[in-house]
């Protein structure tokens, strides 16, 4: 028999699992996630892309001193009206169904006290990343092309967000990269939530309710859940960036991801797949943080 671990809900959480007040309330909640997500992060993830993207291998250090030297400060926020809006929207995605899954658990189990099983967790967490593909894959596809933009707005293939995902739905390939951000998310997901809720559910047996848990504590179990879903997804993420920032017409990484993995692989050797590795380790950490600590405070804000 799977093993039970008690999430720390209080009663008036465990409502019905087709309670459309409450998945609003969990969708908007999400997205002021999503916000604190963008904000802290977008410096950490412009100087990932650069490194992962690169022909010539760079430290972190190396792709930022040349940024600020050659771009300027700003720089680091390129493309960020996509993903404010759009990362907005995914997080408030993979939070909404994430939820809805864990109540529709415990609707199938009949389950009053709110207890689901590890593999629960992860289930709740994998469907909830599988969604939120569909919404991250032409989000950062607008995004890395705009952050591989060099030189002065006038002179630049793409004009802004909207321009850039006008341009590459007329070509058909603004969904590129779906499969490999499918891999990442999914995954990835059930990672996540179930490191998260399972950090929760250790402060459920000392009796603390879910709305009683410190926000130093949240931001703390959010972080550890971050860098966890990198630690087993980043080489899904290198070639997610690779193809996404490849060339339009006549790509060089054509085919499958396995394909596209071998010729990276080929071509750069193993070390292409922890390109990035640090900078987004460390991304990940005050992200997470942030995007947890927003949503369970905005969740106790309107309840």
């Amino acid at each position: 028999m799977a093993e039970e671990v008690v999430a720390p809900q209080a009663v008036n959480d465990l409502v019905d699992y087709n309670n459309v007040g409450q998945v609003v309330k969990e969708l908007f909640c999400g997205t002021v996630g999503g916000f604190a997500q963008v904000l802290v992060g977008q410096p950490f993830d412009m100087t990932k892309v650069r490194m992962q993207t690169s022909a010539v291998p760079a430290s972190a250090t190396e792709v930022i001193k040349k940024l600020v030297k050659n771009e300027g400060i700003m720089a680091f926020y390129k493309g960020t009206l996509v993903p404010l809006v759009g990362v907005g929207a995914c997080v408030s995605c993979q939070f909404g169904v994430n939820e809805t899954m864990k109540r529709f658990f415990r609707w199938k189990d009949n389950n009053k006290h709110g207890a689901l099983t590890r593999g629960q967790y992860y289930m709740s967490g994998f469907v909830s990343g599988t969604a939120n593909a569909l919404l991250a894959t032409p989000i950062e596809h607008v995004r890395i092309r705009l952050q591989l933009q060099k030189g002065p707005k006038t002179t630049a293939e793409y004009q802004g967000s909207w321009d850039c995902a006008k341009k590459l739905l007329q070509k058909g390939a603004l969904m590129r990269g779906l499969t490999a951000t499918t891999l990442r998310t999914s995954h990835g997901f059930g990672i996540y939530f179930f490191t998260y809720e399972g950090l929760l559910a250790n402060e459920a047996r000392r009796g603390v309710l879910r709305q009683d848990v410190p926000a130093w504590k949240v931001s703390l179990f959010g972080a550890l859940a971050g860098a966890c879903f990198w630690a087993t997804t980043y080489p899904f993420d290198v070639v997610k960036s690779i193809i996404q920032a490849d060339r339009l017409n006549g790509p060089r990484y054509a085919g499958s991801v396995y394909n596209v993995a071998k010729t990276v692989y080929r071509e750069r050797g193993p070390r292409v797949f922890v390109s990035g590795f640090v900078p987004t380790m460390l991304r990940s950490l005050p992200v997470n943080g942030a995007t947890f600590a927003a949503f369970e405070t905005a969740m106790r804000l309107v309840k």
